[in-house]
């Protein structure tokens, strides 16, 4: 269990970090042409959630990783699962019912780390020698 967490969560990293780069720091006329949904929205919402899936792909590997603040892991999954499930009606209203499938993929997978991080396989705080 502990390395298909590993596994799910390096790679909800990996797309979080190519999504969040994309919307969070491409020229928006570059992003919109492979994120078309960029266009209906105000650049600043459109940055916010680069941002935010940028911070998924932290979250998700590096306090588990160093094991400082590890309950972060299990809340970036979290997130990362909402944003998902929120994209979910915005596209189906949009007619863009192709990506809804990777969608809930995604959002399945951010479910199971953060159940996994949570309640099956939880990563213990680094003890400090103080």
């Amino acid at each position: 269990m502990r390395i298909a967490l590993w596994v799910v969560q390096v790679l909800l990293a990996l797309f979080s970090l190519a999504a969040g780069f994309n919307h969070g720091f491409r020229p928006l006329s570059s992003a919109v042409q492979t994120s078309p949904w960029i266009a209906a929205l105000s650049p600043a919402l459109v940055r916010f959630i680069g941002v935010a899936e940028l911070a998924a792909s932290v979250g998700l590997v590096l306090p588990a990783a160093t094991r400082i603040l590890p309950w972060l892991t299990p809340l970036a999954a979290l997130g990362l699962a909402l944003m998902m499930l929120f994209a979910i009606p915005f596209h189906i209203m949009r007619g863009e019912a192709n990506v809804i499938g990777l969608h809930i993929v995604v959002a399945a997978l951010a479910l199971f780390v953060a159940w996994g991080r949570f309640r099956r396989v939880p990563i213990a705080p680094r003890v400090s020698a103080d």
